[in-house]
Formats: structure tokens, C-alpha cells, sequence
């Protein structure tokens, strides 16, 4: 066998020997215990609990000026703007309205309504 298919097998057996995972950390993607993945837990973020069983995650930044919206698959930054009632944040498509521990959000054609603020 030529040394460069040996150090190909072997960078591939190396590679394929990590992706066991580390410290509990999987890397391999193709998992087969079937399990959900787990909700995460956000540092210095609000979770809002919506009807429908619907969920976001809020992280003020900028001394209230902006609103980072936190979903499970990106972040969406939103700017402060005028209400009438309670703090408008938005970016031209997404509408989030926070009253208290209250909240509402429309992000294109999702609606997230009746949203408390979780533990409040």
C-alpha cells in the first residue's frame, strides 16, 4: 500500500474516531438515539411563551435601544421606535410590542400572540 493512501485511511480513520463527541459535545451529525433536541438557555435573554405553544427569546442591547429577537435558528436585530402603549421595536418587516411582561410579535406572515414573559 502507497504511504499516501495509508495517511489518507489514516486521517480518515482519525477523523471519523472524533466524531464520537467530547466532553458530552456531539459533532457527529447523523444521530440515531432519536431525541429532540433540548431547549436551550439564553444568558441575559427573556423567553416569551406564546399561544399555540409558540416561543421567542428577547435580549435588550444598547440600553433598551435594541432588541435582539432570538429564534431557534437565527437572531434578528430590531430598533426602537414610537407607541403608543408599551416599546415598539422593528426592523420594516418584524413587529415586536412589549408591554410589561407582555408581548406580541409579527415577522412576515408569523403571528406570536398573547406572549408572557416566562417566570413572570
Amino acid at each position: 500500500m502507497g504511504s499516501a493512501l495509508r495517511a489518507v485511511l489514516l486521517s480518515t480513520g482519525l477523523l471519523l474516531a472524533g466524531c464520537g463527541g467530547m466532553d458530552g459535545v456531539k459533532v457527529w451529525p447523523f444521530d440515531s438515539s432519536g431525541s429532540a433536541p433540548q431547549a436551550r438557555k439564553l444568558a441575559n435573554a427573556t423567553e416569551y411563551q406564546c399561544e399555540g405553544n409558540k416561543r421567542f427569546h428577547v435580549r435588550m442591547m444598547d440600553n433598551g435601544e435594541t432588541a435582539w429577537l432570538i429564534y431557534s435558528d437565527r437572531e434578528i436585530g430590531l430598533a426602537k421606535s414610537s407607541s403608543a402603549s408599551g416599546t415598539r421595536y422593528t426592523n420594516g418587516v418584524a413587529v415586536l410590542d412589549i408591554n410589561g411582561g407582555e408581548a406580541s410579535l409579527r415577522d412576515g406572515a408569523a403571528a406570536y400572540t398573547g406572549c408572557k414573559a416566562a417566570g413572570k
